[in-house]
């Protein structure tokens, strides 16, 4: 009988099948989990050691490598992870995926687990109606750990019968007498087709049904798990094109690394294969006290310490070059420096959200440069005041019409960012934050807008020919400093947490730009009835002044809200 089409879709539905269950799954548990992980990820992190430790440990909790190194891409954006630190726990993901290898060897080949699956379903289904949202997160772990061995199941009967189909064993062995290019050309298969199904334990899960079924031999099989190795890679630097450069540089470093451990694996592959056949046999002896008929998983066994050894090996041989890949990195992907960093936004992307904390972190990470931005802006209008070389008026004058493009942007972005992040389950506490950067982020764009009315107002004067006497000029330039001095404060307040923060600088600081605002209205009055300089001038001086208060409105409502309080 030979293998059709629809025996090509039983198999793609069945791995799909898989794979679904495995996201029910880990996304359930990342749910439960919820800002738990976020503390173990800040506080096991310290140094390379304890971040493989983490990386190891979040990976077997989230049985997903993909979502620890989005996960840790995210905290990374968010400023809580560095670069180094970052790369510790990729490489103790590397390690922690290899644990989904022996769950399915010792129990999908061995346990008849496909029958306890409805039963487990019929315990979880009941919970997802309750009203704590733990349990029902608790519900989706339950009923994605059912589907996943489900799907393993389906995956086991659409593999083909050999006996039926040995054309296709004959097609394979073609391919296995070319020595070392047989390794290549099966670690590119297996990192196809973990591009293909963009899961490495899904393709790993594959490979030990090939393998079980003998549709395989165990030299293939160890060749496409080092492809799926770089595999897993892959999906992270298609996803990071459109990301940051944190994001890039940390996708990047795991692609290097795991291209390294699968380039000297190759170069080694038969010593590391009798090496392998060496350790089996004392774990053989140890396994065969726990599962009696260990034979019927024997081969598959023996790939899962394959897998494992390797990672370990690799992550151990490379842990004392953490500091060179990372400086590798940061030169293959270069920051675009201070002035264009300014025009992109930094710590959020366009790529998955891991949760609501570490989104929320993030944009408020990105509101902090937004306020830098706008600070930037106000004292390129400072210094517009004073100009008098007609080129760099007019540099100047562009830069600032450009900023306040930015900030129409970057408002934006970070609005439709934040509306995103508002679509999962929000706690109170998280729900009040996300109004608080919502009504920062409105506030930040608006100074962006007040900044260039004041730059246009400038050149309009500089046309007509309009000139201010000195100590017009030298009351703008006061206001100018208060102002620098409140947006100081102000970007202090951003930089801590949202809450808890002291305003009485904050509000001492409005209180001088008003005081002043109201000294020099009263002072211009009095220059107007004595006629020291002209209405024109004077037209222009009191829209100055004025603009500048009221970019300290909208500075001490930045502050407040920082604190909760939204006007």
């Amino acid at each position: 009988m030979e293998f059709g089409f629809l025996d090509l879709l039983e198999l793609l539905g069945a791995l799909g099948f898989f794979i679904y269950g495995m996201k029910v799954m880990s996304d359930g548990i990342q749910r439960t989990a919820g800002s738990k992980l976020r503390d173990i990820l800040r506080g096991m992190t310290r140094n390379s050691y304890l971040g493989v430790f983490t990386g190891f440990i979040i990976t077997c909790l989230v049985q997903s490598s993909s979502a620890t190194t989005v996960m840790v891409v995210s905290f990374a954006n968010a400023g809580l992870l560095s670069l180094i630190e970052s790369i510790g726990v990729i490489m103790g993901a590397n390690i922690g995926t290899t644990i989904t290898a022996w769950l399915i060897a010792f129990f999908g080949f061995k346990v008849k687990i496909s029958a306890f699956a409805l039963p487990i379903i019929a315990i979880g289904f009941p919970m997802m109606f309750a009203k704590r949202s733990t349990t029902r997160h608790f519900s989706e772990v339950l009923i994605g750990f059912a589907l996943l061995f489900l799907g393993l199941d389906a995956l086991k009967s659409a593999v083909p019968d050999l006996n039926q189909n040995p054309e296709f064993l004959e097609f394979l062995a073609t391919f296995t007498d070319y020595g070392i290019f047989s390794t290549l050309i099966f670690v590119a298969v297996g990192t196809i087709i973990t591009i293909v199904v963009q899961s490495s334990s899904a393709a790993m899960a594959l490979t030990l049904t090939l393998l079980f079924n003998d549709v395989i031999t165990f030299e293939i099989a160890a060749a496409m798990v080092l492809g799926e190795n770089i595999g897993t890679t892959i999906t992270a630097n298609l996803a990071a094109i459109v990301a940051n450069v944190h994001a890039k540089r940390a996708a990047r470093a795991h692609l290097i690394f795991n291209l390294i451990g699968v380039t000297w694996l190759v170069l080694m592959f038969p010593i590391f294969l009798d090496f392998i056949k060496y350790l089996w046999a004392p774990a053989q002896n140890f396994l065969q006290t726990i599962i009696p008929d260990l034979d019927k998983s024997n081969a598959e066994l023996q790939l899962s310490l394959f897998h494992t050894v390797f990672n370990v090996t690799n992550t151990f041989l490379m842990l004392g070059f953490i500091p060179l890949i990372a400086k590798f990195v940061t030169k293959l992907v270069p920051s675009k420096g201070i002035e264009d960093e300014a025009y992109n936004l930094e710590y959020i992307g366009t790529g998955a959200m891991v949760n609501t904390e570490a989104s929320i972190l993030e944009a408020k990470k990105e509101l902090l440069k937004f306020a830098k931005l706008a600070s930037r802006m106000s004292g390129f209008v400072s210094d517009l005041l004073v100009e008098t070389d007609s080129k760099k008026f007019k540099k100047n004058l562009n830069r600032i019409k450009k900023y306040e493009e930015i900030t129409d942007q970057i408002e934006s972005e970070i609005v439709i960012y934040l509306a995103k992040v508002s679509e999962g389950e929000l706690t109170e506490t998280a729900s009040l934050q996300i109004r608080a950067m919502l009504s920062i982020a409105n506030d930040l764009e608006s100074i962006g807008d007040i900044n260039y009315t004041m730059a246009r107002i400038i050149k309009r004067k500089t046309e007509d020919k309009i000139y201010f006497v000195p100590h017009q000029r030298e009351n703008l330039l006061d206001m100018f400093q208060l102002l620098e001095e409140s947006m100081e404060i102000m970007l202090e307040n951003l930089d801590n947490d949202l809450q808890g923060n002291q305003l009485e600088k904050a509000y001492a600081a409005e209180k001088a730009i008003n005081k002043k605002r109201n000294e020099l209205k009263k002072a211009h009055l009095e220059s107007i009835e004595k006629g020291e300089y002209k209405y024109e001038s004077g037209m222009i001086y009191t829209d100055l002044f004025s603009a500048v208060e009221s970019v300290g409105d909208r500075v001490i409502s930045i502050s407040e809200a920082t604190t909760g309080k939204i006007s």
